[in-house]
């Protein structure tokens, strides 16, 4: 049965953090790994998201206690942990789609989203990633660390399987549904591309989990 997006995480909100270490394959390297690729500069300003419960944040005040970071998230209930979690960070924390949120212009010095932006098509993704090119300052960059389909015909069977589902359920709205769907590195970079970043490098992977860099 398939969730909206907010309500999926809503529920699970008990024993979320336990689960992404556990039960996701390396999130106990990729996790710390994100974190060390971004500014260490005291006062730097990160935007992060689909932040969740902080996971990649933990590790990154750890490096730079004295970053400011805006943390962008669809579930209060977990913008609610990471606040109480890290309550004592330079935190700004929104409620909304990430696609709705505005950005602003030439804001951050680095972005973030880890584990998040694999729900969606590349064309949903370009006009997102215009609005974050858009909201970085000249030399910046974004870090992505997700979920990656390893051939088009992976792709293509996660998307048309969730189309599948939603006629099942009879779903004809414009709402997100919680259900993997993600792309290939290579349509992951042309989305990237096509949204004004210069050059797109692959830093590590850990089987299907890559972490890409999309320089302004």
């Amino acid at each position: 049965m398939l969730e909206k997006m907010n309500e999926f995480f809503d529920k699970r909100l008990d024993g979320y953090d336990e689960h992404m270490m556990t039960c996701i394959e390396s999130a106990e390297e990729f996790y710390p790994y994100t974190a060390d690729c971004l500014p260490k500069e005291a006062g730097v300003k990160i935007l992060d998201l689909g932040c969740g419960t902080g996971l990649e944040l933990e590790h990154y005040f750890n490096l730079n206690p004295y970053a400011k970071v805006t943390g962008v998230d669809l579930t209060e209930a977990m913008l609610n942990a990471l606040k109480q979690k890290l309550h004592d960070k330079d935190l700004t924390l929104i409620l909304g789609s990430y696609f709705d949120v505005p950005f602003g212009e030439e804001i951050f010095d680095a972005a973030v989203s880890v584990e998040s932006l694999h729900h969606f098509t590349k064309e949903e993704k370009i006009p997102l990633y215009i609005k974050l090119y858009n909201s970085l300052k000249e030399d910046g960059y974004f870090i992505l660390t997700d979920y990656f389909a390893l051939s088009d015909e992976n792709e293509r069977t996660y998307r048309n399987e969730l189309l599948h589902l939603k006629k099942l359920q009879r779903i004809n709205d414009n709402e997100f549904y919680h259900y993997d769907t993600p792309l290939t590195v290579e349509h992951e970079t042309e989305a990237l591309l096509e949204a004004g970043f210069s050059s797109i490098e692959v830093l590590n992977n850990w089987g299907e989990t890559f972490t890409l860099k999309a320089i302004k």
